[in-house]
């Protein structure tokens, strides 16, 4: 065996003890988590080839969802721009990073459904930290994010946008949206492991979602009852990453929000990784 696959297989100890305490289930939790992350090459390996195999023998490879995703916000940024009566030079570049920003949001809620479904094969023979998918997960939607960049900065340019020093703001939200990731994996691929049914009321419920955050739609069109879109959390998340880049102040509720369920997010995806951790190979 090569020297690169030896970490790998010796990743974890075999524990079958059927009363482990809390103690021993978070150690192992810790453990699990550090030595994924260690991992990182191997993660990012695995979500490159899913990209190669996803787009085998395809002439454009990755650029066809950039522009299928162009295609889609010009035809809604005429449409729309007309019905909300706005101005399509100061609309459309709005609904570019909106529409590529959720994209993002939506694939990966909808993939991290599949987070230890997809490489069952892999976790029934080869024993390795759960919190590589994850990882592997993030990469690749992280790299189908970096491709639809071009269609933002294509409309940009077309109507002379120019984003400021305050878009480097939105690199902290970018880092929420990563820790989020990784939580929403474990916490949804743990869970659809063992109901298999979960993931098409995931999907249901972010297409309600969609239409209830301001995507397509500006938040300001709410008027007086504006005041309820911090109590959403897409939009707060949303809203960290596209205010900065479109010189949009943010308001402090909606960082606290963000913050507030980020770390709601993470305190629940990690206590049910750690009750769930031991038996997620066994519901695969």
């Amino acid at each position: 065996m090569s020297a690169t696959l030896t970490p790998v297989s010796q990743i974890t100890s075999l524990d079958l003890r059927g009363q482990m305490s809390m103690a021993a289930r978070h150690r192992l939790a810790v453990e699990d988590v550090s030595r994924g992350l260690s991992l990182w090459r191997l993660a990012l390996t695995l979500g490159w080839l899913d990209i190669r195999l996803r787009y085998r023998g395809s002439l454009l490879g990755p650029f066809w969802l950039t522009i299928s995703t162009a295609v889609m916000i010009g035809a809604l940024g005429f449409l729309y721009s007309k019905l909300f009566k706005l101005e399509l030079a100061g609309y459309l570049p709005y609904l570019a990073l909106s529409q590529v920003l959720w994209g993002f949001i939506a694939t990966i809620v909808s993939e991290a459904c599949q987070t230890f479904t997809e490489p069952e094969g892999i976790i029934r023979s080869v024993r390795m930290p759960f919190t590589v998918f994850s990882v592997r997960i993030l990469f690749r939607n992280a790299v189908a994010l970096l491709h639809n960049i071009a269609v933002i900065v294509v409309v940009f340019a077309i109507f002379r946008v120019a984003p400021g020093w305050e878009a480097f703001l939105a690199l902290p939200g970018l880092l929420f949206w990563a820790v989020d990731a990784l939580a929403l994996t474990l916490i949804l691929g743990g869970f659809c492991a063992r109901f298999r049914d979960i993931q098409p009321i995931v999907n249901s419920v972010m297409q309600i979602a969609f239409f209830i955050t301001p995507v397509i739609w500006k938040a300001d069109q709410l008027g007086e009852t504006v005041w309820i879109l911090p109590f959403n959390p897409f939009y707060d998340m949303l809203e960290i990453v596209r205010g900065p880049i479109l010189d949009t102040p943010i308001s402090q509720g909606v960082w606290i929000g963000a913050a507030g369920y980020s770390a709601a997010l993470c305190v629940i995806s990690w206590l049910f990784f750690v009750y769930a951790r031991g038996r997620i190979t066994f519901w695969v």
